[in-house]
């Protein structure tokens, strides 16, 4: 994570189309630089437990996963992560992961031990696990891996701005 600056609060409040909230950092950017993701308090200013660290905020790869979530892949995949799937394993690592990072920026009692996008049981929202495996890197969250790789193999835009995403393998 680099810390945002204010060019980088105004990208991001246009992203978002509202004024950003208690970012801490900027947790992942393109390969031109531009903030895609960002780490938010995990308490925010008004004092609303934010489970959320790392938010996708790219509009593109907003977009892009917006497609993968309406194609029905968060179904589709589900099975990946159950109990006997081929990274249920890695999935409850991701969670641990996405939990220890939110930890190091502040203990909120209230979303102690849970983390975001149905980690790490079931898959409930691919934006914050691909949030997650911008910010982590590839080999981090398999299923933010996952939709990365669809994402940058299905449309050249999200190509251009990650590159090719490695696709995760089961362990």
């Amino acid at each position: 994570m680099t810390p945002a600056t204010e060019e980088d609060l105004a990208t991001v409040s246009a992203q978002l189309g509202r004024p950003v909230r208690d970012v801490l950092g900027i947790a992942a950017r393109t390969l031109n630089g531009t903030p895609a993701v960002v780490s938010t308090a995990p308490r925010l200013a008004d004092g609303t437990p934010f489970p959320t660290f790392y938010y996708l905020t790219h509009p593109a790869l907003v977009a892009a996963v917006s497609r993968l979530e309406a194609e029905g892949l968060m179904r589709e995949w589900s099975p990946l992560v159950e109990a006997d799937g081929p990274y249920a394993e890695q999935y409850a690592a991701a969670h641990r992961a996405y939990l220890a990072d939110r930890a190091a920026a502040g203990e909120v009692e209230e979303v102690a031990g849970i983390s975001a996008g149905g980690m790490p049981v079931r898959i409930k929202c691919l934006h914050a696990l691909a949030g997650h495996a911008l910010a982590a890197g590839p080999g981090v969250n398999p299923i933010g891996d996952l939709a990365l790789s669809e994402a940058a193999a299905a449309e050249p835009p999200v190509r251009s701005l990650i590159g090719p995403w490695p696709a995760p393998a089961p362990r």
